[in-house]
């Protein structure tokens, strides 16, 4: 039986959640119908918040701060090293714009014999210069694997037009054969910002940074990251010097001292150098830190960002969609279990705040441990968490009205009137959590029913069945007892709970009678030309079970359980081999107050060890009978042979007593066995 909850002060959370579970199946159609709609949007939300408008835009702004958070506190970085055009450099050069081509070959002279792993070069080469034969020719005898920039119209049309791709490309064509290689540029600047590795297109070299570490000794560090296109994970300063090292250009293209040369191939020496401007106000990038250190950087540092995140290992996990789902019904979940819990504020607060610091902190947490987090929500989780908790909490609030009268419906398919009104009225009699009862339990079951309902139509079976069981019921209520289930076409219920009475004993006795009868009424009912309904059988134990709430956060059942079931259960099935209808153990009929009881032995049940004391409700047998089996049975332990021939006079007095029968030959069978084994 579904369990109703008591007052929030003297239940636990699994009560409360139930009370307000009833509420929300009590409210009005309308009222579901606009709660499930809105549960549909908040986990619409709660997955696709990135998709969505403003949603995304908070979404982005969430990012920006945990990576913030999360980044790595780090000192310079002795692997790479920008060798920058400067405003200083463009000054001194007095040329700003293209950038000088010929400062850059003579750069690249020197460099190139001071041990760099690699060298990428980050200056689109577009447009013909004068310096444009020198610096070729540099690149042509270039011995470290060097990277030139390129970009293509497709990708990069802002950057780039035609006519200068064109130009471009032919350029770079004369570098075939040779240590310099196009390597692509191109930064992802979704949403306004770069937060990500660019992602992977068709037709374009690979991204400078991959190219650099993929022809160093590093390369299978650069393989790890082949397809990646994650968030690129920027660092810190720890201290006021920045996270990479810069040099000017110019100090090499005028390299000329020996002593300078020498300090200088210091800080390329197995390092990955990028050229490329470091300005202040062209090619400045957007990152996911800028909104908490105040400044963009040159796009050149993230290159050397990537490069950095390659070296570290620190390619970011992904998420799968189907975990992201998972996660948006969880949240909707947790949202709707919350709502459900009818108690006072300070007892929600410690739940709230603790699904709150999991909510906020989960993200933060993945970002620190190395999942990819950019996609996936945050900001959505928490706004869809707000809609799906407003949606049911309004539908628990709208159906406060019907409550009481929803209890009395409920309560009254499964107990009798006078305890479900006592319930209702004092709701503290129903022990929410398990406990330990003694119980009158009955079981019963419609001989080969299984069989017939394959012979019958569904719709025939249905209306049979209904009826049956609606019979059967009927008695159950009618003598105060509580129906705990139905197993198909048996019927399961008990005495003692959740309020035990003075006489449950007897209206339990007489309860397996009247049962047995109802059932033997229905065989009479059914239509002649279907097939014959076979007889009811029922069987009765008294033991103690625990009796409570048992099941899932989905559903839960109010119901006994413990050994004292199964033996119920397992005399119920003994009737056939008993030869009897109703059968009950010693235990029941001397709690039941009722002298109608007369004894069949003693057996071992199906998959039992303990043998039982089996006896029939017998109202009508004479007491002479009854005195003379009583005997007869008596006699079995201590001589079978002589109980054997007294049941064997009862049996030829009765020559239709089936049960007398079957315990005159289980009596024979003994062999010196004090109980009879059940097959």
């Amino acid at each position: 039986m579904t369990e109703l909850s008591t007052s929030s002060n003297r239940t636990g959370w699994r009560g409360l959640l139930r009370k307000g579970w009833r509420n929300v199946r009590a409210a009005s159609g309308r009222q579901l119908a606009a709660t499930a709609l809105m549960l549909v949007a908040a986990l619409l939300i709660t997955r696709f918040s990135w998709d969505l408008p403003v949603v995304g835009n908070a979404e982005d702004a969430l990012y920006d701060l945990r990576s913030f958070v999360t980044a790595p506190v780090v000192d310079q970085d002795p692997r790479i090293q920008i060798v920058a055009y400067t405003d200083q450099t463009l000054i001194a050069a007095k040329k700003r714009s293209p950038l000088d081509r010929g400062l850059l070959a003579r750069a690249l002279q020197k460099l190139d014999g001071m041990g760099a792993k690699a060298i990428g070069i980050d200056v689109l080469f577009d447009q013909p210069q004068d310096e444009d034969e020198a610096l070729v020719g540099q690149l042509r005898a270039m011995r470290t694997p060097t990277f030139v920039a390129y970009a293509d119209t497709a990708t990069n049309k802002d950057d780039i037009n035609y006519e200068q791709q064109q130009y471009l490309k032919g350029l770079l064509a004369r570098l075939h054969g040779t240590q310099a290689h196009p390597a692509s540029i191109r930064l992802s600047n979704y949403q306004g910002a770069t937060r990500v590795w660019p992602s992977i297109e068709p037709g374009l070299p690979p991204l400078i940074g991959r190219a650099m570490v993929g022809a160093g000794p590093d390369a299978e560090r650069a393989r790890a990251f082949e397809g990646y296109a994650g968030s690129i994970r920027y660092r810190r300063a720890a201290t006021d010097a920045p996270v990479f090292s810069m040099l000017p250009i110019d100090l090499f293209a005028a390299l000329d001292d020996p002593e300078m040369a020498a300090a200088l191939a210091a800080q390329i020496k197995d390092r990955y150098v990028l050229i490329g401007g470091e300005i202040i106000d062209t090619d400045q990038v957007t990152t996911s830190l800028t909104a908490y250190t105040g400044s963009t950087v040159p796009g050149i540092e993230v290159h050397a960002a990537t490069i950095a995140q390659m070296l570290d290992g620190a390619r970011m996990t992904p998420v799968a969609p189907w975990q992201r789902w998972a996660v948006a019904l969880l949240v909707i979940l947790a949202a709707m279990l919350t709502a459900l819990v009818d108690a006072r504020v300070w007892r929600m607060a410690p739940f709230l705040a603790a699904q709150l610091v999991v909510i906020g902190g989960l993200p933060f947490l993945l970002q620190w441990r190395g999942v990819e987090t950019y996609g996936t929500p945050a900001f959505g989780w928490v706004a869809g968490w707000i809609l799906a908790f407003t949606a049911v909490s309004s539908a628990v609030r709208a159906s406060g009205a019907v409550e009481r009268r929803f209890a009395q419906d409920a309560l009254g398919k499964y107990l009798p009137r006078d305890i479900a009104q006592e319930i209702i009225d004092n709701p503290e009699r129903l022990t929410l959590s398990g406990s330990k009862r003694e119980l009158y339990i009955l079981f019963s079951d419609l001989e080969g029913f299984t069989t017939l309902s394959h012979q019958l139509e569904p719709e025939v079976v249905a209306r049979l069945l209904n009826d049956y069981l609606d019979r059967l019921t009927r008695v159950v209520l009618d003598h105060g007892g509580l129906v705990d289930k139905y197993v198909g076409d048996a019927v399961v219920a008990f005495w003692g709970a959740p309020i035990p009475r003075p006489d449950d004993g007897e209206k339990a006795a007489r309860c397996a009678l009247a049962m047995w009868q109802a059932g033997e009424d229905f065989r009479r009912s059914v239509d002649p030309a279907l097939p014959p309904i076979g007889r009811t059988r029922v069987g009765a134990h008294y033991g103690e079970a625990v009796v409570g709430n048992f099941g899932g956060e989905r559903r839960i059942q109010y119901t006994a359980l413990g050994d004292a079931m199964n033996t119920a259960s397992r005399l119920e099935s003994a009737n056939k081999s008993l030869g009897t209808s109703v059968v009950v153990s010693r235990e029941f009929a001397e709690r039941s107050g009722l002298d109608w009881w007369r004894p069949l032995g003693r057996v071992v049940l199906r998959g039992r060890a303990r043998p039982v004391d089996i006896l029939e409700p017998m109202p009508d047998m004479p007491a002479d009978e009854r005195e003379a089996l009583e005997a007869a049975v008596a006699l079995i332990d201590s001589n079978p042979a002589a109980a054997a021939e007294r049941l064997a006079l009862l049996a030829a007095a009765r020559p239709d007593d089936k049960p007398i029968a079957c315990l005159l030959e289980r009596t024979r069978k003994l062999q010196g066995e004090k109980a009879y084994v059940l097959a």
